[in-house]
């Protein structure tokens, strides 16, 4: 999804800063990448609606960083990197239709809405295990995950954290929410 909301300079400049900062302080989590390429390809015009989407996951407690490179088409993978689930993005559903069908007590927002106007995309599973791999997040809360179709279709929908020194995979029905549940997102750029 293109997005074409657009920082400020001086905005840009905060954030570019803030990223870089992490980016230097967690070198573990992406071994053999260098920060001036990354900000090369940060400072092109192609990424004012990238970094835009970044600040978005940092408005929200995410603490976005990079975790990777896709090979292919040699852009920039970032995760959400906050040790729990994001503050900002937490007490929301799975999605509309599991926002919809609730009868009461109905939280403002849905995971995949608010993931889809951020400009990102739900971690999947396999993501997740991923980002666990860089360390150890989600021990206090649960981030809901890509949930495949057919689990959906039921009804169903994912969610994983890291308790006992494992990641632990879960069920819950979309229309739920918890106040230790939000949600983790990537970006490519």
């Amino acid at each position: 999804m293109e997005n074409k909301m657009e920082l400020l300079r001086e905005e840009r400049e905060d954030l570019v800063g803030v990223l870089k900062a992490r980016f230097e302080k967690n070198m573990n989590r992406h071994l053999g990448l260098e920060w001036a390429k990354l900000q090369e390809k940060l400072d092109t015009d192609d990424s004012r609606g990238k970094l835009w989407s970044l600040s978005e996951m940092e408005k929200t407690g995410g603490e976005p960083d990079v975790v990777g490179m896709d090979q292919e088409t040699g852009e920039y993978i970032f995760y959400d990197c906050s040790a729990e689930s994001p503050k900002g993005r937490r007490s929301v559903c799975y999605d509309r239709e599991g926002l919809e069908s609730r009868k009461e007590f109905k939280p403002e927002n849905n995971a995949i809405d608010l993931a889809a106007a951020m400009g990102i995309e739900l971690l999947t599973e396999e993501q997740y295990r991923a980002l666990q791999k860089l360390g150890n997040f989600d021990a206090k809360t649960s981030s809901w995950v890509k949930t495949p179709a057919e689990i959906r279709k039921l009804g169903g929908a994912l969610f994983a954290d890291f308790r006992y020194g494992n990641v632990f995979v879960y069920h819950n029905s979309a229309p739920s929410y918890y106040s230790a549940r939000g949600f983790r997102g990537s970006l490519y750029v």
